[in-house]
């Protein structure tokens, strides 16, 4: 049994490209509306961005299931017009393009909502679309860069960047979960309505501990690397074998806990640098080397076990090849141009059973049936 599609029946018009935008989209679609995603002739650049998942990108294999492709030239008075026509039976338009670079095509989001009233509009933007940074190119990285999150990330010997698209990823998260709260309110008033977000608020937020911790202390967060900056122990430890082992310690429950039943000395919380999380996290290298002795004459295996015993919470630090054949890691398949692309699952599990995610499109797959149905 297939989970139902709650959006199923709503269309969504995303003018979109590379990251955010599409992911956004994409969820929506996953969740049964219908996306028609309008393209250059030439493609959405994320298109270009590897060629991975059998000979294509996979980011644009990951973004882009379940929806619709339209090529077209938005310029062309005729494709204007053809987008125009598609507007007005629409529920959701989305667009990512340089602030002001809509507006200028005839796609301004309060023209559209004063023209077709249900409407709701989705402009994403890299620093929003007022003040010096508007006009700003904001791609991820240059992104994590100027919110500080790589300030804060890596190891001590200099700033890392998120390994993943992150800024990009809370933006289009925000727009997702702003168009669902926009069809509620729409449900109850029948009027849709505009919603902003940007890379740099989306990762903005996320930086709020950091921000306060800063403006309450002082002092940035430092970077750690497999460490936490506040609470110690809470990093990785090598094992005999050569496994990397991550632990994390909450409270001093926990710390009693681990003390005896990992380090097997139980009155190693009355110690002097061991009483107290505060303490601790000021004699923090004497702490860890105490505690990465006692790992280093255990085994992976070995070290797991005490671990569950103890009850402290751990994690393998893990490669991306153990990622791959992680037992907690669900799949779904995807077909595309290429074939078909196994993908990690979405992140929700509904009672109703799992959701079936749409092909992925060819550039332009979809031109000839939409031209012709909103001609």
């Amino acid at each position: 049994m297939s989970a139902a599609r709650p959006l199923e029946g709503l269309l969504v018009v995303s003018l979109e490209q590379a990251v955010a935008a599409p992911y956004c989209a994409s969820r929506l679609a996953d969740a049964g509306a219908r996306v028609i995603k309008l393209e250059r002739p030439e493609g959405d650049f994320a298109r270009g961005y590897d060629k991975a998942a059998k000979g294509q990108s996979s980011y644009f294999v990951w973004l882009n299931r379940g929806k619709q492709s339209l090529a077209i030239d938005i310029k062309n008075p005729d494709d204007a017009a053809l987008i125009h026509r598609m507007l007005a039976r629409a529920d959701v338009f989305i667009q990512n393009l340089a602030p002001g670079a809509a507006a200028r095509s005839g796609f301004g989001s309060e023209e559209l909502r004063a023209k077709y009233p249900r409407l709701i509009t989705v402009d994403i933007t890299g620093y929003g679309d007022s003040g010096d940074y508007a006009d700003m190119k904001a791609y991820d990285l240059l992104v994590q860069a100027e919110t500080g999150i790589t300030t804060i990330t890596g190891h001590p010997a200099g700033p890392g960047r998120i390994g993943v698209s992150a800024c990009d990823i809370a933006c289009g998260m925000a727009a997702h979960s702003g168009v669902l709260e926009a069809l509620i309110a729409r449900s109850i008033s029948g009027v849709g309505k505009g919603i902003k977000v940007s890379l740099f608020d989306g990762m903005a937020d996320w930086m709020n501990v950091p921000l306060m911790f800063y403006e309450g202390t002082g002092k940035a967060p430092e970077r750690m690397g497999l460490a936490h900056p506040s609470i110690s122990p809470y990093g990785a430890f090598p094992t005999s074998d050569g496994a990397l082992v991550l632990i994390s310690i909450q409270n001093e429950r926990e710390w009693a806990s681990f003390c005896a039943g990992f380090m097997l000395e139980p009155d190693l919380p009355k110690r002097p640098g061991f009483e107290t999380n505060v303490i601790r996290v000021a004699n923090r290298p004497q702490v860890d080397a105490y505690i990465a002795a006692v790992f280093a004459t255990l085994t992976r295996d070995e070290a797991a076990a005490r671990l569950r015993a103890a009850n402290t919470a751990y994690g393998f630090v893990n490669t991306v090849a153990d990622f791959a054949a992680h037992p907690a890691l669900r799949r779904h398949t995807v077909e595309t141009p290429a074939g078909p692309v196994s993908i990690a699952s979405p992140p929700q599990i509904f009672s109703d059973g799992p959701r079936v995610l749409g092909p992925v499109p060819a550039i332009g797959a979809d031109s000839a049936a939409i031209r012709a149905e909103f001609a």
